[in-house]
């Protein structure tokens, strides 16, 4: 599984992407605003931290600005991933971009239907959003599990399932073991996957133990 970093703080992605766990990073206009700072020189600092697709989405909603806004976002960098909405403008310009040679991530998915429309436009991702579905007492998690199993009917079909809106190691686990291509993560969701009080407590017997010995490695 790939691990994308849902962000746009750049201190954090360059801290994780230090890491090596970093496959890509996704943005979106909300993520942008938070950081405060200028939507064009965000995306560019951001693709020379990181060599995979970066995700910058479209704030237009009819096709041809879609389609525009697309294009001019695709010329920031070789790896970026234009990021457009599951409707039908949405669609059109994923198809018009796809057919460009474009990575397209169509988000905003919310059913299995939706997502193979998606992938039929020739999106490179889908992004389903799992945290939001659990917020309305719906299983997020059985949405990953549908598209994983309809996109798996049709190996034509190469949209890779981005499962977005993490909340926790559990999601990231979950879809693991359904075989979602990539989980995009926001930075305490990552790094919270380190964790274990085993390792924690393991780790101080060691040190414990190693300070009773006098040595000294270095």
């Amino acid at each position: 599984m790939k691990f994308f970093v849902d962000t746009a703080d750049v201190d954090a992605i360059r801290d994780l992407a230090d890491t090596g766990l970093v496959d890509g990073v996704t943005t979106n206009p909300s993520l942008i605003a938070k950081s405060g700072r200028d939507f064009v020189e965000v995306v560019k600092e951001i693709c020379d931290i990181v060599d995979g697709p970066i995700s910058a989405e479209v704030t237009a909603t009819a096709y041809d600005e879609m389609v525009a806004e697309g294009r001019k976002l695709a010329k920031i960098h070789d790896n970026i991933t234009v990021k457009v909405p599951l409707t039908r403008d949405g669609l059109k310009t994923c198809k018009s971009l796809s057919e460009e040679g474009t990575m397209v991530n169509v988000t905003l998915c919310f059913s299995a239907n939706q997502a193979l429309l998606a992938a039929k436009a020739g999106a490179t991702f889908i992004s389903p959003f799992v945290g939001r579905l659990d917020d309305i007492a719906m299983d997020g998690m059985q949405l990953i599990s549908d598209i994983v199993e309809v996109y798996d009917n049709y190996p034509a079909l190469m949209t890779e399932v981005l499962v977005a809106s993490v909340r926790s190691p559990m999601h990231v686990l979950e879809a693991a073991k359904m075989g979602a291509d990539v989980c995009t993560l926001p930075p305490d969701v990552l790094l919270a996957l380190f964790n274990h009080p085993l390792t924690d407590k393991g780790l101080e017997a060691f040190l414990a133990d190693w300070q009773k010995t006098g040595q000294s490695i270095l």
